[in-house]
């Protein structure tokens, strides 16, 4: 796993490399590839190239959307470092993007890689048509805007200190983490024009990302800053609304497992083009215990 991990992370990052490279050479070019590269074991990446498997779309295509996903993922971790976030020091290992450049910085930096995702996905020597093309816009830019990511951050923050509902918990981790997943998912379909398992696609990938999201605080909840790269037991700290503030932390560990073998048995029509898929998903949740 850590092996297909490493490649997907390398491919990627080389991907961005050289798009960044043909960019117009500004000084916000500096902090934006320190949020973006080289940390981050590209979990959203590899959740796009096990999908496109599935569907028999070409790796390089699919290296393609995982770089705009990973500009995506970078602009959300900068914002969400920011002190009038969540107001982390450390990200991946090393100082987080506005103690590195500062806040006004690290803003606008931010910014620019969540444009640049755009950027990607619209250039033209992309083969694939105008009609697929649209579509996968149209879907980056809600799964990153106020109906996903940037909602279930505004969620995230009116939720501390305060009780909250299972329903509600849910709905903002899908928001926060389960959106961008679900595109992960759904984008590989879409070139394959395989419409019917769109929804199907949808409901798996927003179900990983919840899964993704137990296990992250299950990290925090138990792991060590070191070994994670950021600072933990922080949740606790801010009353953030957790599963594990609400239900418990075996309990959230039993909520995590019944997920995972719902996501499986979703899978399961996919017989073995579903292998990698379903290696990921194990990966993703072990990586708590």
């Amino acid at each position: 796993m850590k092996k297909k991990l490493n490649k997907i992370a390398k491919d990627t990052n080389l991907f961005l490399l050289k798009f960044l490279s043909k960019q117009k050479k500004t000084d916000l070019l500096k902090p934006m590839k320190y949020g973006l590269l080289p940390g981050g074991k590209k979990i959203r990446s590899k959740l796009i190239i096990d999908v496109g498997k599935i569907f028999k779309i070409k790796y390089q295509t699919l290296i393609l959307l995982g770089a705009a996903v990973e500009c995506i993922h970078a602009y959300s971790l900068i914002h969400d470092d920011l002190p009038c976030m969540d107001n982390d020091s450390l990200r991946r290992g090393k100082l987080s993007t506005h103690k590195k450049f500062g806040e006004s910085t690290a803003i606008l930096a931010g910014n620019s890689l969540l444009t640049i995702a755009f950027e990607i996905l619209s250039q033209n020597n992309i083969k694939f048509d105008n009609i697929l093309r649209i579509k996968l816009i149209n879907l980056i830019s809600e799964c990153s805007g106020h109906s996903g990511i940037a909602g279930g951050q505004y969620s995230d923050l009116i939720f501390e200190k305060k009780t909250v509902s299972l329903k509600k918990i849910l709905e903002m981790q899908i928001k926060k983490t389960g959106k961008l997943f679900s595109f992960c998912c759904m984008a590989p379909v879409i070139l394959s024009k395989k419409f019917k398992y769109l929804k199907k696609f949808d409901k798996i990938g927003s179900n990983i990302g919840l899964l993704f999201q137990i296990a992250d605080d299950l990290i925090d909840y138990t792991g060590n800053t070191k070994k994670v790269g950021k600072k933990t037991k922080k949740d606790l700290k801010k009353g953030k609304a957790t599963l594990i503030s609400l239900i418990g932390h075996k309990n959230t560990i039993k909520y995590g497992e019944k997920l995972k073998l719902d996501i499986f048995k979703n899978l399961n029509i996919f017989g073995r083009k579903a292998k990698d898929l379903k290696e990921t998903v194990n990966y993703i949740f072990e990586r708590s215990k």
